[in-house]
């Protein structure tokens, strides 16, 4: 009996490491550049992003760069993107429309590269 255990525990903890390897694999870790200028857009930025899939993230308001970290089977770096210029931000590969640009409360507007 107390060798069945330890054998079903073996297996267990193999299946449960795989999948945690399986995981852990998939995660990546990234830094670019997202225009911003305060407080509030760090809030809005980080907040676009609490989705499926992204594990952490922080927005830098002084270097204006976010660094993620995610699953990339869950979600790509031009979805990650694509949900920021969304709500207004540029990145250094996606430029927010002007409709989301417009929306953004006024101490959160920067000077936009044409």
């Amino acid at each position: 009996m107390k060798k069945s255990i330890s054998v079903f525990t073996f297996f267990f903890v193999m299946v449960l490491s795989l999948f945690s390897f399986e995981s852990a694999a998939a995660d990546v870790t990234s830094t670019f550049k997202v225009n911003g200028s305060c407080g509030m857009c760090k809030k809005k930025i980080e907040t676009a992003l609490r989705i499926k899939g992204v594990k952490k993230v922080n927005w830098d308001k002084e270097t204006h760069l976010l660094t993620i970290t995610f699953n990339s089977s869950n979600i790509s770096l031009d979805e990650i993107h694509q949900r920021i210029a969304a709500v207004g931000y540029d990145t250094d590969k996606i430029k927010a429309n002007d409709e989301a640009y417009a929306k953004l409360d006024e101490c959160c507007k920067y000077e936009r590269e044409q």
